[in-house]
């Protein structure tokens, strides 16, 4: 087929020529990571971070294994940082995007969408919120701004409290929000941000107090906070019930309630970010805030919900959602096919009971991880809920952080058939999230294999 582009046919056949080149190039079957690594560095960003000192490219997947370009087999314990929730190719998730995709793969918001509000319906019931609305966006990062977005609309307020050690995202307000050094490139902010304790009792300087003298603690921290770094009039505080980037940092049951209750003596709406602990992750609840007795007014939600598909929203009362008083769409949120596919997603968690699932084997896992911390040396800490499990890795002193440790084991696991994650503000947390179909054996296999990469690196 030959192009005509009249006078000015020079320019687009040259640029026609060398795209037909690059295509030629790209069809070329490239096996090796090495290869796919030099294309990486030449086409992406340095600062997209990959994992391993040589870093590996995942072809497929099924159940909760996938294999790499070069053919090696692993036992996924990360699941694309928490996204595949239920499985690899799971085959109710597979045909109900194959069926959607024959059919209409992309409208817009400015159309009624039957996948999308149905998705609504069910997602607003189960949030626990009442009269609830639901806005679906394509990432946490952008669920947490319309949330952000609410809050500071309905409150006229650009306050806001976050905890320490947190992350919402890697958009400029969620960016702004979040209170990790490592993860915040910029301290230019819509937002005037203030920090408070995060409730990670390994690292407080309130560590060696009771439960409740800890909460009491950090509850009056909360108070000081507001009365010096704030105007009073702040918008919201958004919170992970775990922090996930932040090493599955795990505070008390009631903590985060706690803090509520100081919160609406100020009229100060609560966020909850239930991106990495919501859908039944931790077992003991299908949402994360549900362990502090509190009562969002929005929900934040990603991930797991799409199983790979880019889904996201926040779930908010009528009220409150419907505050903002300008036109707004969402190109890619709601689209029909990820909805499609989020609908069996979830139908099949709710279905096979799968928070119960994983707090089975979560419990499994932690019971054989906890007694490393009297073993070895370098693991200081074990904790998490269902299969959100995090092994915090230090020195020689039991405080310091060890990232270097953190480093050589998830290195080991590779190599030994097992993907697991890390994070933590001095990245010395292993993180530690199946997919949550996961079985028996599965949870034994990988758990075994994480126990004999601890051992190795502790005695080198």
């Amino acid at each position: 087929m030959e192009w005509s582009s009249g006078a000015s046919g020079h320019g687009f056949s040259a640029t026609f020529a060398s795209l037909k080149s690059i295509v030629e190039w790209q069809d070329l079957t490239v096996t090796t990571h090495e290869e796919l690594l030099a294309r990486h560095r030449r086409a992406l960003p340095d600062w997209l971070a990959l994992y391993y000192e040589k870093p590996i490219s995942l072809v497929s997947g099924e159940g909760r294994h996938v294999v790499d370009a070069e053919g090696k087999r692993y036992l996924d314990f990360f699941g694309g940082i928490l996204t595949t929730m239920t499985a690899y190719s799971l085959p109710e998730v597979v045909e109900a995007i194959q069926e959607q995709a024959g059919k209409m793969i992309h409208t817009s918001t400015l159309y009624l969408v039957e996948p999308m509000i149905e998705l609504a319906e069910k997602v607003g019931e189960l949030s626990g919120i009442p009269d609830a609305k639901v806005f679906f966006a394509t990432s946490g990062s952008e669920a947490n701004e319309a949330a952000l977005l609410l809050a500071s609309t309905v409150r006229r307020s650009n306050q806001v409290l976050a905890l320490r050690n947190s992350y919402h995202g890697r958009s400029f307000a969620t960016m702004g929000v979040t209170g990790n050094r490592g993860w915040s490139s910029s301290s230019l902010s819509p937002f005037a941000v203030s920090y408070v304790h995060n409730g990670d009792k390994f690292r407080s300087p309130f560590r060696d107090r009771d439960e409740k003298g800890f909460v009491d603690a950090i509850v009056e921290d909360l108070r000081h906070v507001i009365a010096t770094t704030t105007a009073g009039d702040v918008a919201c505080m958004i919170a992970e019930p775990i922090q996930g980037v932040g090493g599955f940092t795990v505070p008390p049951d009631g903590l985060l309630g706690a803090l509520q209750e100081v919160c609406r003596e100020f009229g100060i709406l609560w966020i909850t970010d239930e991106v990495q602990t919501g859908w039944g992750r931790t077992g003991e609840n299908f949402w994360g805030y549900q362990a502090h007795g509190l009562e969002p007014d929005m929900l934040t939600f990603a991930k797991g919900l799409g199983n790979g598909l880019a889904m996201a929203g926040v779930v908010a009362s009528a009220s409150l959602m419907d505050s903002v008083n300008a036109n707004s769409i969402s190109t890619f949120g709601g689209n029909p096919l990820v909805c499609a596919g989020a609908l069996a997603n979830l139908d099949y968690l709710v279905t096979n009971d799968l928070q119960a699932n994983s707090l089975r084997q979560g419990e499994a896992m932690q019971a054989a991880l906890r007694p490393l911390v009297d073993e070895l040396s370098i693991v200081g800490d074990v904790r998490g809920k269902g299969l959100m499990v995090g092994i915090e890795l230090v020195g020689a002193d039991g405080r310091e952080p060890n990232m270097a440790a953190a480093g050589a084991v998830l290195e080991t696991c590779r190599e030994n058939g097992l993907l697991i994650g890390k994070g933590g503000l001095y990245g010395n947390c292993l993180r530690v999230a199946p997919p949550l179909t996961l079985t028996a054996e599965e949870c034994a296999e990988g758990t075994a294999i994480l126990v004999d990469a601890l051992r190795s690196v502790n005695s080198r």
